[in-house]
């Protein structure tokens, strides 16, 4: 049976504009599509664009953050929440699918290390430290890419080792994911970001900067966004997933599909429940068993293993 476990979709800002349910819906993800894939583990990013919000931003991230538990007790037949690589293998075990807790951007919780306690009660795995606007901690990918980490910056993120809460450098400056880095504190992770070797986009990671995850212990989620693929067919996945293996990527990259987050998915996705048609499609060009469990599920489950 294929194991899954998809590392960001932001399907809790998505339900909440469409006035529709976890357990089913028309858009990419939903719990009974979740459920058919047998073994299936997903971040539920907490979302939303600071500069367009209709609302305070504490209110957008406590309805989400209510959504998802509200919708997970209602839904017991299919799903667990779950914060660690045991709850997510105890969910499997029963079963169910198993539902993590991420929040991309941390202006959502007004950039305040004193924020993480609460995040942490509520079972959070990552903070994506900024979305595309830079905010007091750092200068995003594509405003202020030169800002590196400040000094409430590096607070932070030493707040979030302490709180158990890996360290998303997803829409991050290439300065500021450096300074990350080179805090030395755990593993860093970016949940959906490429290659930029293979695409020329800021939002993908250098060959470097993918090395210095990889060497921290993090993981790569896999962005399936085709802007970001430099393509939509399977070819420009494969670029991918190639090119990151050949920097000794068997351990690091994962998937991070951002559903829900783009517009336009490649390699033939066009929902959660393809990807059994991805693994199919990898396994049919050479990938054996152990490297494709490692790519889809086994390498998100090391990063959380002692979370």
């Amino acid at each position: 049976m294929m194991r899954s476990f998809d590392g960001h979709c932001d399907t809790l800002a998505r339900c909440l504009e469409r006035g529709s349910a976890l357990r089913q819906n028309t858009g990419p993800v939903d719990l009974t599509r979740c459920a058919a894939l047998g073994q299936h583990a997903q971040i539920f990013a907490i979302f939303a664009d600071s500069a367009a919000a209709s609302e305070p931003l504490h209110t957008v991230v406590r309805r989400q953050h209510a959504l998802l538990e509200r919708e997970c007790a209602r839904n017991a037949d299919l799903v667990r929440r779950c914060r660690t690589a045991r709850d997510v293998r105890a969910a499997w075990a029963a079963g169910k699918t198993a539902a993590l807790l991420g929040i991309e951007g941390a202006e959502l919780l007004d950039c305040d290390p004193n924020r993480l306690d609460e995040a942490a009660a509520w079972e959070c795995v990552y903070v994506t430290l900024t979305w595309n606007h830079a905010n007091a901690l750092a200068g995003s990918h594509c405003d202020a890419p030169m800002q590196g980490l400040t000094a409430q910056g590096r607070d932070f993120v030493r707040a979030l080792y302490a709180h158990r809460i890996l360290p998303d450098i997803s829409h991050l400056s290439e300065a500021a994911a450096w300074d990350v880095v080179r805090l030395g504190l755990g593993p860093v992770i970016a949940s959906h970001a490429n290659s930029r070797s293979v695409c020329a986009h800021t939002r993908n990671l250098s060959d470097d900067l993918f090395c210095a995850i990889r060497d921290s212990g993090g993981v790569v989620g896999l962005n399936l966004y085709t802007a970001f693929l430099g393509g939509a067919d399977m070819d420009a996945v494969v670029r991918h997933i190639e090119h990151l293996l050949d920097l000794g990527g068997t351990e690091t990259l994962a998937l991070g599909g951002d559903l829900d987050g783009c517009d336009t998915l490649g390699g033939g996705v066009t929902g959660i429940q393809d990807y059994p048609k991805l693994y199919a499609a990898l396994a049919a060009r050479g990938y054996d068993e152990p490297l494709l469990s490692a790519l889809f599920a086994d390498n998100w489950l090391h990063v959380l293993s002692d979370k």
